[in-house]
């Protein structure tokens, strides 16, 4: 087996971390979610969400992979005092759910280079037809399954190079990038005419729109934005050495994901509304509205190309964390090489992701449980597997692992000076609030 690689310095793992949380849950789901569950009322709480629940859930899956040092299968067997126990296997959730994420999230993928292409091209006209393009983008046979391959190929060339030289030093250079690329947007976007109604639709709640659905709505958007129980934190922490500061770490992480986010509704949201469209497009409004406001703007031909390419390796990002948990599980419990196993892994979900990207034009007719392909997937990654992942993580952390380890972890053997009720608070949190949350995430995926 070859030897395990690790991330080379503390800014590395900050934005590989950075990176695998910033991704198209930020800059497609996030504002389309906000669009449709009232605006600011959302935002809070999303806020709510990441630092009371989602950050102490952080912590939890750093402390697995970092004290293990193993893939997301391995370090449960590792830390487990029953190595034939169930616990030891509950890992493989979560290696499933990163593969069923990527087999549709490289199709969305691939929508992105698409219109990156195009935005390079200059096809966004103030009389395109929209719809019509985004249609031709997901339905026609061969265009979509061009683009989604190539997603996949550069996928897999990053994760081929390993973590140190390949992940870290890719992270190193695009995060910085995007956010200053996203701030350029938003900054545009903000000061077009009657951009501030989007800005108070962002920022001034109206605790009307505060329903179960807005509640829920919110929660989930935390746990998919923070990529939280499908593995890749717990991948990831387990290439980080012993003197790194979890709690830190898992902090930067959060508030960079959030910035993001925040960003992101600041570069489409006064848009929209400058514009006199309608916030609650849904998940067409990063690619039917957006592309529309461009044609309509000063430089905004130049604003598109900056957009989608902000939106694709943002996509990367994230697609790449999602390959390496599959990637790693596949070096250390099946002793391949790296070479050897990102090629098994790439193979395998380009397959279903085929299928997904069919599903959505000529194989629109076969359905599993009545979804297509594609939303069948989408659906039983973000509504069961994430959620059951979480749950079983925090069940382990919190009622199978000893305190004073969970504790040791945090603290790096006692040596960092973090509050004693800090500390408390999040134990309290992991073993009684975040599983009684997560089940009301599970049981409502299951009724929806």
């Amino acid at each position: 087996m070859e030897k395990r690689d690790l991330f080379g310095s503390r800014l590395g793992v900050l934005l590989a971390l950075a990176g695998s949380a910033v991704g198209l849950g930020n800059l497609w789901r996030f504002p389309y979610l906000v669009g449709s569950n009232g605006g600011a009322m959302f935002i809070i709480l999303y806020l709510f969400f990441v630092f009371i629940i989602c950050l102490p859930l952080m912590f939890t899956e750093f402390v697995i992979g970092r004290r293990s040092h193993a893939n997301v299968f391995g370090a449960f067997r590792s830390l487990s005092s029953d190595k034939k126990s169930l616990w030891s296997k509950i890992g493989f959730i979560s290696v499933l759910c990163s593969f069923t994420i990527l087999s549709f999230y490289s199709v969305v993928g691939g929508w992105t280079i698409d219109y990156l292409v195009r935005s390079c091209m200059f096809q966004f006209h103030v009389n395109s037809d929209y719809s019509e393009m985004f249609n031709l983008s997901t339905q026609v046979a061969w265009r979509p399954l061009l683009f989604t391959a190539i997603f996949l190929i550069l996928t897999g060339l990053v994760v081929r190079m390993g973590v140190k030289d390949g992940i870290e030093k890719f992270t190193k250079v695009m995060m910085p990038i995007l956010f200053l690329m996203v701030i350029l947007v938003a900054i545009r976007s903000v000061t077009l005419p009657g951009a501030g109604e989007g800005l108070r639709f962002l920022f001034k709640p109206d605790f009307s729109k505060l329903t179960a659905t807005t509640v829920l709505s919110a929660m989930g958007q935390a746990f998919f934005s923070l990529s939280i129980g499908c593995g890749t934190i717990i991948t990831y922490a387990s290439y980080v050495n012993k003197s790194e500061n979890i709690m830190k770490t898992s902090s930067y992480t959060a508030l960079m994901d959030l910035g993001f986010a925040l960003l992101a509704g600041m570069a489409i949201m006064p848009a929209v509304f400058a514009f006199g469209q309608s916030p609650t497009e849904g998940p067409g409004l990063v690619f039917i509205i957006i592309p529309q406001i461009f044609a309509q703007i000063p430089f905004g031909s130049i604003l598109a190309i900056l957009f989608f390419f902000i939106l694709f390796f943002a996509a990367i990002t994230s697609s790449i964390s999602l390959l390496e948990v599959v990637v790693a599980y596949l070096i250390e419990e099946f002793e391949m090489v790296r070479r050897k196993a990102v090629f098994i892994s790439f193979t395998a979900v380009c397959v279903v992701a085929i299928l997904c990207s069919l599903s959505l034009g000529p194989l629109q007719e076969f359905k599993i449980a009545g979804f297509a392909i594609f939303d069948f997937l989408d659906k039983l990654s973000a509504n069961i597997l994430l959620p059951a992942g979480g749950l079983l993580f925090v069940l382990f952390a919190g009622w199978r692992m000893p305190d004073q380890d969970y504790i040791n972890e945090l603290t790096n053997e006692g040596t960092l000076p973090v509050n004693r009720f800090l500390l408390k608070a999040v134990r309290f949190i992991v073993k009684y609030v975040a599983p009684i949350i997560i089940l009301l995430i599970l049981i409502t995926g299951f009724v929806i």
